[in-house]
């Protein structure tokens, strides 16, 4: 017998009207999760079952499922380690909003493993229009804000991987360099593990940038460092306004979720 693992516990990535790949929203399928009658905790013992391939969870000795009823099989120890560990954490009830890993996995494991290229080229189209090239006029807190934390993303894309990019003032689309593009778009099709590619995903579309989140996976930035750069905006804001309470709490669930999709990747590297 298998379990199959609460069928909402994750978003799929699937094929939207266009053909294009639906976009995969942590902190969107964590909302939709955190309802009142939360599923009660089933089992006792999470564990790893090694098998070709990997390592499948097992919930009491049944290996356990995704929602799509393909084998929750984790690619390293490392990473099985972590998503038993948040099997094991759950308490009376499973609260899907606390397994980031784990929706990272059925993610990987039943949308992107069958669309990968789709989901490259989705990271990668983030590049032509990355908010770290779009600087602001005014006021001089933001603009020295933007400056501090977006130069170094950019530096760092001339001198590792010889992409240049253009800025722009305010909203005004640039076009950038088609070769800084293809740059780019070689280093996102460099991840060939779909665990990788749903990690970049993640940490891409919940900072609104390939560049911060390629020079995070490049080691230029720390996980910490990326998070500010992606929220510089906000943070001039509340400096000169206070802080909306509920902007907070809504920021702070996300950074729950880059920060889970940054470790699950380095996880990767320790395979």
């Amino acid at each position: 017998m298998t379990r199959n693992l609460l069928d909402d516990l994750a978003p799929v990535p699937g094929e939207g009207g266009d053909g294009a790949p639906k976009t995969v929203d942590p902190v969107a399928a964590a909302r939709i999760n955190m309802r009142a009658n939360l599923p009660r905790r089933f089992y006792e013992t999470a564990a790893l079952a090694q098998e070709p391939g990997g390592y499948v969870l097992t919930l009491d000795g049944r290996p356990a499922r995704s929602p799509a009823k393909n084998p929750l099989r984790l690619p390293s120890r490392a990473v099985g380690d972590a998503v038993v560990a948040e099997w094991m954490a759950q308490k009376e009830h499973i609260d899907p909003a606390l397994m980031p890993m784990t929706r990272i996995a059925n993610s990987a494991i039943d949308g992107v493993a069958v669309q990968m290229q789709a989901v490259r080229e989705e990271i990668a189209k983030y590049a032509a229009s990355d908010l770290v090239c779009y600087r602001a006029a005014e006021p001089e807190g933001l603009v020295a804000g933007q400056r501090e934390a977006w130069d170094p993303v950019l530096a760092h894309f001339r001198a590792r991987h010889g992409a240049h990019f253009a800025l722009a003032a305010g909203i005004i689309f640039v076009e950038q360099p088609p070769e800084a593009l293809a740059r780019v778009a070689a280093l996102v099709d460099a991840h060939d593990c779909p665990f990788r590619v749903a990690c970049l995903h993640v940490m891409t579309t919940l900072t609104g940038s390939a560049l911060i989140s390629l020079a995070t996976t490049d080691g230029a930035l720390s996980g910490a460092a990326a998070w500010r750069a992606a929220h510089v905006d906000e943070h001039v804001q509340e400096s000169l306004w206070g802080t909306d309470e509920e902007a907070l709490a809504r920021r702070k669930r996300r950074q729950v979720d880059f920060d889970a999709a940054l470790q699950l990747y380095r996880l990767m590297e320790a395979r």
